[in-house]
């Protein structure tokens, strides 16, 4: 699973809340659909900006992904670069496009996990969420905190002054 850090959780809450408030969505379309819509959360780049450097390699998001080369020098591999880099993995990213994470899907409450589909606006939002949850829960896990137990205080005694 992605590495539960700030950015990552934050990518990922972003692209939830850009999808729940009706930004455009189509899952055959290479920007508007689930990684497309968090590489546009990563990248800044435009739905139309996305699918074109997909457009230049033959395949949907999986394919791409199996076919990714960090040195190729096409745009949709620098795209994936970029999510890679923020702390993404392939697999986390396959999985985004069918929502089909074990992990997270398991963490999703029984009758919705059995209804989700994988190119359905709302069950895309909810998996994002699940997933920046699970996330969070590990960051905040991996979190020590120094005790604020204080030891007993003593408190010092005057003595007497003879005059």
């Amino acid at each position: 699973m992605a590495q539960p850090t700030l950015p990552v959780i934050q990518a990922l809450r972003d692209t939830a809340q850009r999808l729940a408030t009706q930004a455009p969505y189509q899952w055959g379309h290479m920007g508007s659909c689930n990684c497309g819509h968090l590489a546009q959360t990563v990248t800044r780049l435009t739905k139309a900006e996305i699918h074109a450097r997909a457009m230049q390699r033959y395949g949907d998001w999986e394919r791409q992904l199996v076919d990714y080369c960090p040195t190729s020098g096409l745009p949709i591999d620098q795209t994936i670069d970029e999510m890679l880099a923020l702390g993404f993995s392939r697999r986390d990213l396959s999985h985004l496009e069918r929502i089909s994470d074990p992990t997270i899907r398991a963490a999703i409450p029984f009758e919705r996990r059995n209804a989700l589909r994988h190119n359905q606006r709302d069950d895309v939002v909810l998996y994002l969420r699940t997933w920046a949850d699970l996330l969070e829960r590990d960051l905040l896990a991996g979190i020590s905190l120094p005790s604020f137990e204080t030891a007993p205080v003593l408190t010092p005694t005057l003595a007497a002054v003879e005059a």
